[in-house]
C-alpha cells in the first residue's frame, strides 16, 4: 500500500453502511418512478397510484401518498419503512385496514387517513403504533366504534372523527386512550353517549360534540350536569351549542338550557304472541317480539338452557349463525325476530325476549314445543288414503285441522262438486228470473185498459174519474167515490174535434171499454 492512500479497509465498511443510515437523504439509494424525493421525504401525491409504489427508501421519514386511488394496503407495504414519522394517506379508496397494517411502524407519529371509504375499524388496525400523537380519520364513512377500537394508541393526543357517519360509541371504544387531549366527533350521527366512554380520557382539554341529532331524554341528562358542573372549559363558546333533534317538544334546544326534569325515558314494554307454539320436526319458524317505549328500545333474543344436575347453564344469546342452533335472532330496535332454520328436539325449550333502553330492561318469555312423536302418529288410525304422491314443501298439519290441505282428497273433492253445483243452482234461477221479466214486458195492453170501471153493486157503475185518493191518519191509501162527477169527461160540442185525435185519448174518452174491471170499494 502506497503511504498516504486511504485504508482500503474503512472505506469498503462505510460503503457498506451507507444504506442503513437514516439520516441520508433517500435519493442516494434510489426513489420510486414519477415521485419527487429530497432529504428524508418522499412525495407521490396525485399520482393515480392504486398501491403503495415500490423502492421507497428505507430511511424514509415523511412520505407522501394522497389524493391517489389506493383502495387496499397490501400485506408488507410498508415493512420496510421503519423510520416512518409522518404517513398521509389522505383523499384515497381505502375500504378497510387490515390487522397489524401499521405494525413495522413504531416510530410513526402522524397517520392521515381523511377522506377515505373506511366503514369500520377492526381491533388491531392500529397495532404497533406506540408513539403515534396524531391520527386523523375525518371524512370517512365510520357508523359504529366498537370496544377497544384504540387500545394499542397509549400516546395519542388528537383523535379526528369528525365528519363520519358514527351513530354508536360503544362504552369501550375509546379505552386506552390516557394520553388524548382532543377528541372531534363533531357531524355524525350520534345520538347518545354514555358517561363510561369518556371515563378513561382523563388528560382531554378539547371536547366537540356539534352538529349530532342529540336525542335529548334520561340517557343524556348526565352530559348536561357534567358539562354545567366541570366540562364547561373543554367546549369552545361554539362548541358549547349542544342541539336537540328529539324529542319534538325539545326539538332545537340547547342541552344546556334544558331542566333535568324534562329529560325523560319510558322504561320499555314487550310482548310476544304467541307466548307457546308448537312446531313439527324439520319446519322452519318465525316468531316476532315487539317491543315499545322511549327511547326505542333495543331488542334481543335468548334461549334459556335447562338445568343439568342441577346446576344452572349459562344464557346463550342468539346471534346471526348462531352455531349449533340452527337458526338466528335479529338485533334491532322496537322489534327483533327469531328465526329457526329445520327444527329438531334440540330447539325444544325457553326463549326469552329482551328489550332494552336507558329507561330499564323487560323480558317476556317463550316457550318452543317440538311434535318429535312420529311413531305415535303413524300408529293413529286413519281412514284409508289413495297412493301419496310428493307433496314438495307444503307445511303438515297437526291431526284434527280443518284447513282444506289437512282433508282427504276424497273430501276434497266432495266439497268441490257441492260448490260448483251450488252455483249452476244459481245461475239457472237467474235466468229463470230474467226470462219471466222479459214476458211480461212483452205482453201487450189490451185497448181500453185505461178506462177502469169501478162497481160498488148499489148505484151503478163509475170510473177512475169519480175516484178521489186519500190517506187516513197512518198513511194507508183509500179511494172514495165522489158520485158528483161526471162518468165520462166529454168535449165540448163548440170546440172543433181534431182532425188527428191521439189514439190513447179516444180509447180513452169516447171509445166504449173492452174491458172492465170491478172493485169492491
Amino acid at each position: 500500500m502506497a503511504p498516504g492512500a486511504p485504508p482500503l479497509l474503512p472505506l469498503l465498511l462505510g460503503l457498506l453502511l451507507l444504506p442503513l443510515l437514516p439520516g441520508l437523504p433517500p435519493h442516494a439509494t434510489g426513489c420510486p418512478a414519477a415521485c419527487r424525493c429530497y432529504s428524508a421525504t418522499v412525495e407521490c401525491g396525485a399520482l393515480r397510484l392504486r398501491v403503495v409504489p415500490p423502492g421507497i427508501p428505507p430511511g424514509t421519514q415523511t412520505l407522501f401518498l394522497q389524493d391517489n386511488s389506493i383502495a387496499h394496503l397490501e400485506q408488507g407495504a410498508l415493512a420496510p419503512l421503519a423510520a416512518l414519522r409522518h404517513l398521509y394517506l389522505h383523499n384515497n379508496t381505502l375500504r378497510a385496514l387490515e390487522s397489524g397494517a401499521f405494525r413495522a411502524q413504531p416510530r410513526l407519529l402522524e397517520l392521515a387517513l381523511t377522506g377515505n371509504r373506511l366503514r369500520g375499524l377492526r381491533g388491531g388496525a392500529f397495532v404497533g403504533l406506540v408513539q403515534l400523537r396524531v391520527l386523523y380519520l375525518a371524512g370517512n364513512q365510520l357508523a359504529k366504534l366498537l370496544d377497544f377500537t384504540f387500545l394499542h394508541l397509549p400516546r395519542l393526543q388528537e383523535l379526528h372523527l369528525q365528519e363520519n357517519s358514527i351513530e354508536l360509541l360503544e362504552d369501550q371504544a375509546l379505552a386506552g386512550l390516557s394520553s388524548l387531549a382532543l377528541l372531534d366527533l363533531s357531524r355524525n350521527q350520534l345520538g347518545t353517549i354514555s358517561r363510561e366512554a369518556l371515563q378513561p380520557l382523563t388528560s382531554l382539554q378539547v371536547l366537540r360534540l356539534t352538529e349530532n341529532p342529540w336525542r335529548c331524554d334520561c340517557a343524556l341528562h348526565w352530559l348536561g350536569s357534567w358539562i354545567k358542573e366541570g366540562g364547561r372549559r373543554l367546549l369552545s363558546s361554539r362548541d358549547k351549542k349542544i342541539t336537540c333533534a328529539e324529542p319534538p317538544r325539545l326539538a332545537l334546544q340547547n342541552l344546556l338550557e334544558v331542566s333535568g326534569g324534562s329529560l325523560i325515558c319510558i322504561p320499555p314494554s314487550v310482548s310476544v304472541e304467541p307466548a307457546e307454539l308448537t312446531a313439527n320436526l324439520g319446519e322452519d319458524l318465525q316468531v316476532a317480539c315487539q317491543a315499545s317505549g322511549y327511547p326505542q328500545p333495543l331488542v334481543v333474543w335468548r334461549k334459556v338452557p335447562q338445568p343439568r344436575d342441577g346446576k344452572p347453564q349459562a344464557q346463550a344469546q342468539l346471534e346471526a349463525g348462531a352455531p349449533g342452533l340452527g337458526g338466528h335472532a335479529t338485533r334491532d330496535t322496537g322489534s327483533g325476530m327469531l328465526f329457526l332454520t329445520n327444527i329438531t328436539l334440540a330447539h325444544a325449550g325457553k326463549y326469552e325476549c329482551e328489550a332494552t333502553n336507558a329507561g330499564g330492561k323487560a323480558r317476556v318469555p317463550f316457550h318452543l314445543l317440538v311434535n318429535g312423536s312420529r311413531q305415535q302418529s303413524q300408529q293413529t288410525p286413519a281412514p284409508q288414503a289413495p297412493a301419496a304422491r310428493p307433496v314438495g314443501h307444503e307445511p303438515r298439519h297437526q291431526a284434527g285441522s280443518m284447513a282444506f290441505r289437512a282433508l282427504g282428497l276424497a273430501t276434497q273433492t266432495a266439497i268441490a262438486a257441492a260448490i260448483a253445483l251450488l252455483a249452476l243452482t244459481a245461475l239457472l234461477l237467474a235466468a229463470m228470473i230474467c226470462r219471466r221479466r222479459r214476458r211480461r214486458k212483452k205482453v201487450p195492453v189490451p185497448p181500453g185498459e185505461g178506462t177502469l170501471f169501478v162497481n160498488d153493486y148499489s148505484d151503478g157503475p163509475c170510473t177512475f174519474a169519480q175516484l178521489e185518493e186519500l190517506r187516513d191518519e197512518r198513511g194507508h191509501e183509500m179511494f172514495v167515490i165522489d158520485r158528483s162527477k161526471p162518468l165520462f169527461a166529454e168535449v165540448p160540442p163548440e170546440e172543433p174535434a181534431e182532425q188527428n185525435p191521439p189514439e190513447g185519448l179516444m180509447s180513452g174518452l169516447r171509445l166504449p171499454p173492452r174491458v172492465a174491471y170491478e172493485i169492491h170499494c
